[in-house]
């Protein structure tokens, strides 16, 4: 008996020191915004960023779900009010992580979603410079499988608006593939995302 009581306060120990807050908490937003509770997961990483105010990630994924919604939305105040907050996450993040090629696909990201609302306005606009930033994502770290996806992708809507072949980013697309194969993300709750996007762009846009 005595053993046995010994075994479960070893393992309510373990329990309790295995996994910090900061994890648990991480954890329960990227959670809600799997099930698709896509503000309440951002107001949660925004809790989880002032608390922490050391880790990169919280405003990360703070900045990057409010993008991902702006996508779509055709409400100018809206789009405007959504991206500012988002950009204010970004700028948390880029001052604790300097040099970050994750957080330079977002700020990509995030003025794609400018296009995407306006092409016309800003695709002159912001064409360039997120040209710019891909390659700079990619001149960082050259075997991420997600900075190449994600500049092949952006290349080829380029290609796709001017008429010309977008056969070449196929072959980048399908490099991120075979990358992705031996991907290790750098810690725990580090992007991952990519391989399932890689392969649709393939099946839909490059196997024609």
């Amino acid at each position: 008996m005595k053993n046995i009581i010994i075994i479960l306060i070893a393992l309510v120990s373990f329990t309790g020191f295995s996994q910090s807050k900061y994890e648990t908490e991480m954890e329960k937003a990227l959670g809600l915004w799997g099930a698709e509770k896509s503000w309440e997961a951002v107001n949660l990483f925004e809790r989880i960023a002032t608390a922490e105010p050391e880790e990169w990630l919280p405003s990360y994924y703070a900045s990057l779900v409010t993008v991902v919604q702006c996508f779509g939305e055709k409400d100018e105040a809206k789009l405007t009010a959504n991206l500012d907050r988002a950009l204010t996450f970004m700028n948390d993040a880029k001052a604790i992580s300097k040099d970050n090629p994750e957080i330079l696909l977002l700020d990509a990201l995030w003025h794609t979603a400018w296009v995407a609302y306006d092409g016309v306005q800003y695709g002159m606009k912001y064409g360039a410079k997120v040209t710019q930033m891909y390659q700079e994502a990619l001149n960082i770290a050259p075997n991420s499988p997600r900075v190449l996806l994600n500049k092949a992708e952006w290349d080829m809507g380029g290609a796709v608006f001017f008429g010309q072949p977008i056969d070449p980013y196929c072959k980048d697309v399908e490099k991120a593939i075979e990358l992705f194969e031996d991907f290790q993300p750098e810690g725990k709750f580090y992007p991952t995302y990519g391989l399932e996007r890689a392969q649709q762009i393939m099946e839909s846009s490059c196997k024609k």
